[in-house]
């Protein structure tokens, strides 16, 4: 049986409205930053390679998905250690995206704030707790798993309507998570992070006229990755654990797909290069919303299935897992057998 805490009814209904202010927040807001990206010339350019689309589109979004979360926590819930870590280290990261927009920032430079905002989670003792992990593993283990989600997000930000969606589907399942074992704050963070990515999508899907720009990929990569470890995932058994990597499956898979095809053609893993699988997906034969849909299904997908691992007796968890892991190495099989035309 589940240890689950009974959803107080108050808690449910404050939790939903924090969902729907941040949609509206976000909703309204983002059309008039995007006027303002476009005033000032702070735009993603077509390149001819990567950067196909028409002609310039607004950055900014970010901003009016951070100002959507914000609003709606403020008006619904009582801030605490841990979600004010929370949004400290991803304030950090917000402004490091938003330089980045304005500008340019090295990677290492954006490493390093990364680093610096993840510390940050570490001083206020967010952190993975896992009780079978001695301490001296859950940190570094912290830091990693805190640069990949972060990363991982920034890197699937590549085509109109589809960070926004992965991200929203991902936030609702890690809020939904945590309504169900009790915890509050998590719960009200990822459902005003799902509201305001929502919102956002209203303005990004395709033809996109504005996308979330590295401040918004960055800030919810990064609010991804801490909302997957303040939660309980083991309540039934440890194999939960691996719960918050089928939630972020869609980003974490499309991220170590393209490492190992970059490390494969000797380039640096950190070069772009149009190798990401929703590329490829366009490339074989879907259009640009047919290949969002797909990844949101599939994210979906794998958010029920991080929902049967950890509340299954422990010999379907199993089975669950290594089914995933067979299809994971079919699909990157099949994908890199289509001709990207390089």
């Amino acid at each position: 049986m589940i240890d689950a805490v009974p959803v107080d009814p108050v808690t449910l209904g404050l939790a939903t409205l924090a969902l729907v202010i941040a949609w509206g927040t976000a909703l309204a807001v983002t059309p008039r930053l995007r006027e303002a990206a476009l005033r000032f010339g702070i735009v993603d350019r077509p390149d001819g390679r990567l950067k196909r689309h028409d002609e310039p589109v607004a950055y900014l979004g970010g901003l009016a998905v951070a100002l959507g979360v914000l609003v709606a926590l403020g008006v619904t819930y009582r801030f605490g250690q841990e979600i004010l870590a929370v949004l400290l280290g991803a304030a950090i990261v917000l402004v490091l995206g938003l330089v980045d927009d304005l500008g340019s920032l090295s990677p290492k430079a954006k490493l390093a704030g990364q680093l610096l905002a993840t510390l940050v989670l570490i001083k206020a003792g967010v952190r993975i707790q896992l009780v079978f992990l001695p301490e001296w593993i859950a940190l570094p283990l912290t830091v990693l798993w805190m640069l990949a989600a972060t990363n991982a997000f920034n890197l699937i930000d590549i085509m109109d309507g589809l960070s926004s969606g992965v991200g929203a589907v991902a936030a609702l399942f890690f809020g939904g998570i945590a309504l169900v074992a009790g915890r509050e704050s998590t719960a009200f963070l990822g459902l005003a992070l799902a509201g305001a990515l929502l919102g956002f999508r209203r303005w990004n899907v395709e033809p996109a006229r504005i996308y979330l720009g590295d401040t918004g990929s960055l800030f919810a990569g990064f609010l991804l990755g801490a909302l997957a470890m303040v939660n309980d995932y083991t309540l039934v058994h440890r194999i939960g654990a691996v719960a918050p990597l089928l939630i972020l499956g869609v980003p974490l898979f499309d991220m170590l797909f393209v490492m190992y095809i970059r490390w494969r053609r000797g380039m640096p893993v950190m070069l772009g290069s149009p190798d990401h699988i929703a590329l490829r997906l366009r490339r074989w034969r879907l259009s640009t919303r047919a290949t969002v849909r797909v990844n949101v299904a599939v994210s979906a997908l794998l958010g029920v299935a991080a929902l049967v691992v950890m509340w299954s007796p422990q010999p379907v968890a199993i089975g669950v897992l290594v089914g995933l892991v067979v299809a994971a190495l079919a699909v990157a099989a099949w994908l890199r057998s289509i001709d990207m035309g390089l």
